[in-house]
């Protein structure tokens, strides 16, 4: 609970990593929840789909939560909403075009009972239970985001969202520098600053996405008999508009290809946000109809999801849709940290079928949606924060943005750097860092189980670097004898005929270590469990140096 005349704020997710964007601001004994992403699983994860925040202090204060409030639509700021609501059911506050593309994952997973969709708008000041919040226009990748402006009893605190400074963007609307710079100038101007630190790294400016749109052309231009194939996140409407733009004016038809593509377009024509002629658009088994000059595909699967619309065209496995010589294909991305190695090996796919294969960030395809140094200083000289925390960025990002923030005159004291489970207090005296205030860690999601905890992952990541073997051996119940076996079975330890003599030592050990249990008199199962894993652990580290999973199978006769 917060003392009157501070504010707290608790980063839940997204800060030191890519994804799992979530804080809660809170004050008058209420909870405002900006963003609730999800992170995309690394290498070292086994099995797991998605990454979530733990919502452990969201479902401990459900009766305070007031809402959440989206910045965007992408995933990593609005994919966990739908596994919040199981537990927390609240208002759900956004641009239209957000609540629009979230909505689909929360009716999908019959949630949105749970929840009141509730549409804000560009310069919009309202109320949130206790929260007065501004909405300021900002342009990204994703059409439509907002930097919100709190004004709390603390002063006012801007969080930019994800951002970028677009002079030329795709729908014209650009972020709002001047109702920026007008907040800075109100009631004392602004006392905390959290801002977007994805590219503190990279130096000078974001190009505008307004580029995208002509090295399409270019490529449509030198590719005249070729089919199209074009992958892009199915939020960057504008990137799809551009794409869909630059096939129709060089005289092809466009089809839509994958489930969140073909609604996230279907949505944004029906709000009037992407403006497309429908003589140029066909349904995907149409396109057997035209040439391959004739046509353009827009689809998703840039990331190299197993089971995306262009993973299954490069593995020759989608009914309407099979990847050859005749297709120039195009990544309209780049790869989320932690996946690489999924997208590089979509794009091997796509060359061994053939392909002309166009991606990376040298070939103008794709620009990034975040602000680069020059921008991140242009808004930190512009807003001229007493207080900063650098957000949305692995661990080394926040400091290159901590040190931008600095060369344009943030005292280094008044510089936070915050990790996740962090709460800051902010209030007449300055800010203070609670360090490990709150649960952060992560929540794995595999298929329709919700969190699938360490200990199981753990098990995976033994399984795969170790193998497993199991012993299966009956006993008699009243007497501990072995009657039958033991028998060993093993994956991924040794390759048993090749290892015949290995395995006949394993069994001695175990057959030794159960008659020591039976002297012993300790007969139950779970004692001959023990002392048979015991016995096969020491035996399989002193002759092999490996540590797999095992387990002892008894059967009671």
């Amino acid at each position: 609970m917060t003392q009157s005349g501070t504010v707290r704020i608790t980063f839940l997710g997204g800060v030191g990593e890519i994804g799992r964007n979530c804080l809660c601001l809170e004050h008058d004994d209420r909870i405002l929840v900006v963003d609730c992403g999800l992170m995309f699983p690394d290498a070292d994860m086994p099995g797991v789909d998605l990454v979530l925040p733990d919502f452990t202090y969201l479902r401990e204060n459900a009766d305070r939560v007031e809402g959440v409030f989206l910045t965007h639509a992408h995933e990593d700021h609005a994919g966990g909403l739908q596994y919040l609501l199981a537990d927390v059911p609240v208002p759900i506050y956004g641009s239209p075009l957000s609540l629009a593309f979230a909505r689909r994952r929360i009716d999908e997973a019959g949630l949105g009972d749970r929840t009141e969709f509730i549409a804000v708008h560009d310069g919009e000041r309202r109320m949130i239970g206790p929260f007065d919040c501004e909405f300021i226009p900002v342009t990204h990748s994703v059409p439509h985001g907002f930097a919100t402006a709190f004004h709390t009893p603390a002063g006012t605190i801007v969080h930019t969202g994800d951002f970028k400074i677009d002079l030329e963007p795709v729908d014209g609307r650009q972020t709002d520098l001047a109702l920026l710079g007008e907040i800075a100038r109100r009631n004392g101007g602004v006392r905390l600053l959290l801002s977007d630190s994805t590219n503190a790294e990279r130096p000078g400016h974001t190009p505008s996405e307004s580029t995208v749109g002509q090295a399409m052309r270019d490529l449509f231009r030198d590719h005249t008999e070729q089919r199209f194939i074009v992958a892009c996140f199915a939020s960057h409407i504008h990137r799809v508009e551009q794409v869909a733009a630059a096939a129709i004016a060089a005289g092809r038809r466009v089809a839509f290809l994958g489930r969140s593509m073909v609604h996230n377009v279907a949505k944004a024509r029906e709000m009037g946000v992407l403006d497309l002629p429908a003589h140029a658009i066909v349904d995907i088994d149409e396109i057997a109809r035209y040439s391959p000059g004739q046509v353009c595909v827009i689809c998703t699967g840039s990331q190299g999801e197993p089971m995306s619309a262009l993973n299954l065209m490069a593995a020759h496995e989608h009914k309407y849709v099979k990847v050859s010589a005749d297709d120039v294909v195009v990544l309209s991305s780049h790869a989320i940290p932690g996946n690489e190695v999924n997208v590089y090996r979509v794009i091997d796919a796509l060359h061994r079928a053939g392909a002309y294969v166009v991606y990376g960030g040298t070939s103008g395809v794709h620009v990034s949606g975040h602000a680069s140094a020059e921008e991140l200083k242009f808004v930190l000289s512009l807003l001229r924060p007493e207080w900063f925390i650098p957000v949305h960025g692995e661990y080394r990002h926040l400091v290159h943005h901590a040190r931008l923030a600095e060369a344009v005159g943030v005292p280094a004291s008044n510089v936070l750097m915050c990790e996740d489970g962090d709460a800051v207090v902010l209030g007449p005296g300055g800010a203070d860092i609670e360090h490990r205030a709150v649960p952060a860690g992560y929540t794995f999601v595999d298929g329709i189980v919700g969190d699938v905890g360490g200990g199981v992952l753990r098990d995976r990541r033994a399984l795969a670097e170790e193998g497993v073997v199991v012993v299966f051996m009956t006993i008699n119940a009243q007497s501990g004898e072995v009657l039958a076996g033991p028998e060993i079975v093993t994956r991924g330890w040794v390759y048993a005929p090749e290892a015949e003599g290995l395995l006949d030592d394993a069994k001695e050990v175990v057959l030794q270590s159960l008659a020591r249990a039976a002297a012993e008199g300790a007969i139950d199962f779970e004692n001959i469990r023990r002392h048979a894993r015991k016995a096969l652990k020491r035996f399989i580290a002193d002759r092999t140096r490996r540590y797999p999973i095992i387990v002892p199978v008894v059967i009671e006769a």
